[in-house]
């Protein structure tokens, strides 16, 4: 019986043992799963910021339109929503000038369009004027035309915005001179 006592808290002890080491793997496995969550939290946070909002910019090129408008020239460029989230409340701020623009030029007192909102993939088109005298302007001095346009929305990372500079060549080419992204 005595044998059978040594043997019962032999395994006893092993039982102890066991558990206390259990209990210590238990720990550190419940530190790791923690510092996991905490990772996948921060990338949730970066994916959130970047990844699932609306990302508003241009889907076609600056394009002289054929018709005029009140006399007026007319251009036009379409934008996209390429992001995951819809965009409400876009507006547009634009320029067109004889001179070189900068991205100063958009930070004056301009009117706004507003151009509602924008689906995730959805297209909207915004026509810029130019006034004939300037075109005549333009047109007889063989120099360029600048626009400068800003498109600007918010989203639940706050106020973002995409911007471009673009020069209007008499030969009929447009190059974009500057583009930028406002987180």
């Amino acid at each position: 019986m005595e044998a059978n006592l040594d043997s019962m808290e032999f395994w006893i002890g092993i039982a102890h043992w066991l558990t206390g080491i259990g209990t210590i793997v238990l720990a550190i496995a419940i530190i790791l799963t923690f510092r996991h969550l905490e990772t996948t939290t921060k990338m949730s946070k970066i994916e959130t910021k970047f990844r699932q909002r609306p990302w508003i910019g241009p889907s076609s090129s600056l394009k002289k339109m054929n018709n005029l408008v009140y006399g007026n020239i007319q251009f036009s460029i379409t934008i996209k929503n390429f992001g995951y989230l819809p965009a409400s409340g876009i507006k547009a701020k634009s320029i067109v000038d004889s001179k070189q623009l900068t991205r100063e030029s958009l930070k004056q007192p301009l009117s706004e369009f507003n151009l509602g909102p924008l689906l995730p993939n959805m297209e909207k088109t915004y026509w810029l004027f130019v006034d004939p005298l300037l075109w005549e302007k333009v047109s007889i001095s063989n120099e360029s035309l600048y626009f400068a346009i800003y498109f600007e929305y918010s989203s639940i990372a706050g106020l973002n915005g995409y911007g471009m500079i673009s020069e209007y060549k008499i030969n009929q080419t447009i190059v974009n001179k500057e583009m930028w992204l406002d987180p």
